[in-house]
């Protein structure tokens, strides 16, 4: 099989990092890139989750978006008007 080089650019701590945690496990930094690329290929996907941190909050509204729309469809629920809002308050 032929090989080809790989160049890459990454930040300095996160390439230490990298490097200790392969010397960890016994292999080469050349090596975990290796098994990501083919993986990689043989799967056509990435290997693991990668997800945008606003995604989860953005789920979280939307949840709870769904709840209040439920609540405001609800039979229970009382509509009132500007007026009839203030006028409400007034009396407490």
């Amino acid at each position: 099989m032929a090989t080809t080089t790989f160049s890459i650019r990454l930040d300095e701590n996160v390439k230490k990092q990298l490097d200790e945690f392969c010397d960890n496990i016994g292999i080469s930094t050349n090596a975990a890139f290796s098994l990501f690329a083919n993986k990689v290929a043989k799967e056509k996907r990435i290997p693991f989750e990668i997800a945008d941190p606003q995604s989860q909050y953005h789920e979280w509204i939307l949840t709870q978006l769904n709840e209040r729309e439920a609540r405001a469809n609800s039979p229970d629920t009382a509509w009132y008007s500007h007026d009839e809002f203030w006028a409400k308050v007034k009396q407490l």
